[in-house]
């Protein structure tokens, strides 16, 4: 068995987590911890979980974290970068799901989230927690740094057209990433923004001036044909509670233009469990996605135009947060990257 600690179990992330992996057949939860709800029993605050899970909710400083295999950080950015260092001496295999790892260029994640970096030897052995991309590395990795929901959606919708295989069939230059998510993805926390009243039957963009999720998204993009993309990426909010609907947009070149995208979509992603490439005309909906750790592509052509269109939908919280999370320790520790995340998406 898997001995797992949580860190920050309170959170929508947190409590994402604790539903899988409560269901996890080689999975111990050891330890789940918040300052805060110290001492309070994790299904007293989430009576969804009871039955499921039995710990209490135990301070950082008296959680035995460094006695688990695996250390999930569902917490704000800078709290992993400030343990990694002793829980590696421990021989704990650590994944974050913020930001603390996400960036290979200290100088970049100054520049986005305002703190020096703490730890530029741990991050420089950090691998990039997206599974169809990085596999291989994150097989034998230690520390991994968990992509955010937008980049999912966007690397992964782009990723068959940017590949040094797939050859230049888009212009690189001049790519859109045009996403909406629901509120959940600003995390379980009181704000003006997120209240009913504010959120429900409204739909803006936010961030257009610059989003955090930016310089991640052309970091991933940029490596996956080896040569620099230009990408212009807007996210919006939509009331709803969660799922992502990414609408990508790349123009083509002369070889993109006789190419048949839907055969090299579904050869790109045939083998991978959680990318589901619908059939040519299909519109997803983030419904169809709902719960699971499903990620659903559509590609198009529009009539009269040299456009290609890439409609991505995907849960935030599972494949854009805590199932990718899930799916990334099972690499990690040899096990069959799907077990503990064959959900059915919830509908309706």
């Amino acid at each position: 068995m898997i001995s797992v600690g949580i860190v920050g179990g309170t959170g929508y992330t947190g409590v994402e987590l604790l539903r899988l992996l409560a269901q996890h057949p080689q999975v111990k939860l050891s330890a789940i911890t918040s300052r805060k709800e110290a001492g309070m029993p994790v299904a007293e605050m989430f009576p969804s979980l009871r039955g499921h899970v039995d710990l209490a909710f135990s301070d950082p400083a008296n959680a035995a974290l460094g006695d688990c295999d695996v250390v999930f950080f569902a917490t704000p950015h800078g709290v992993a970068m400030a343990q990694a260092r002793e829980l590696l001496a421990r021989d704990t295999r650590i994944i974050d799901l913020a930001a603390d790892f996400r960036l290979k260029d200290t100088a970049e994640f100054e520049r986005w989230y305002k703190m020096p970096h703490a730890c530029p030897e741990v991050l420089a052995q950090a691998v990039y927690g997206l599974p169809e991309i990085h596999r291989e590395a994150i097989r034998g990795a230690r520390v991994i740094g968990l992509p955010g929901c937008y980049p999912t959606a966007v690397q992964l919708g782009l990723a068959p057209v940017l590949e040094a295989a797939a050859g230049d069939l888009v212009e690189r230059d001049g790519l859109i990433a045009d996403c909406k998510s629901g509120v959940s993805g600003a995390g379980r926390k009181a704000e003006v923004p997120a209240l009913l009243a504010e959120a429900g039957d409204n739909f803006k963009a936010y961030g257009v001036a610059g989003h955090r999720h930016w310089p991640e998204i052309t970091q991933g993009l940029n490596a996956l044909g080896g040569a620099p993309v230009g990408i212009t990426f807007v996210p919006h909010l939509v009331p709803m509670i969660r799922g992502i609907h990414a609408t990508l947009y790349a123009r083509l070149t002369p070889q993109g233009a006789r190419t048949d995208f839907q055969a090299l979509y579904e050869a790109r992603y045939a083998n991978e469990p959680f990318v589901d490439v619908m059939p040519a005309g299909s519109m997803p909906e983030t419904r169809s996605v709902r719960a699971s750790n499903m990620l659903r592509i559509a590609v198009h052509r529009p009539p009269e135009s040299n456009l290609l269109l890439v409609l991505v939908v995907e849960d935030n919280l599972v494949k854009g947060a805590s199932g990718q999370a899930v799916q990334v320790m099972n690499l990690m520790c040899g096990l069959d990257e799907r077990l503990g995340l064959g959900h059915v998406p919830v509908l309706p």
